[in-house]
């Protein structure tokens, strides 16, 4: 047995046998990859019917009350947290609003800054997990 193998090692078919199989694992590495470009768009279907000034069914909007209902309800935070960032009294970060941080703080300990300079000036800094936060 290890007299043929060392035969065809030295033969003139080791080279091109090595080159075909290269070539083989780099078609299926290559197809393999491209599967994942071909995976379906994610597409946002609205089924409402379109807002019209006359319609009873749908009420003006109005900017205020409904906006800050609707923020409490989609991000999960408080409509008391008002400020551009939140944080904990027991805590040392701040956080947005909508950051998975800021949902984790409970409404006894939650405090609200009108801006990121004043958080830093109480002395937080910003969450490593809140994504824009410098």
């Amino acid at each position: 047995m290890q007299g043929k193998l060392n035969n065809f090692l030295n033969s003139k078919y080791f080279i091109p046998v090595v080159i075909i199989l290269i070539a083989i694992i780099a078609f299926c590495l290559g197809r393999i990859s491209g599967l994942q470009e071909k995976r379906e768009p994610v597409r946002v279907i609205n089924n409402s019917p379109p807002i019209s000034v006359n319609n009873p069914l749908n009420p003006p909007y109005v900017k205020g009350e409904a906006e800050k209902e609707n923020l409490g309800e989609v991000k999960g935070v408080s409509t008391s947290s008002s400020g551009s960032v939140v944080a904990s009294k027991n805590g040392t970060k701040y956080h947005y609003p909508w950051c998975a941080g800021a949902k984790q703080i409970s409404q006894k300990n939650l405090i609200s800054f009108n801006s990121i300079e004043e958080a830093q000036k109480a002395g937080y800094s910003p969450a490593s997990n809140c994504k824009g936060l410098k």
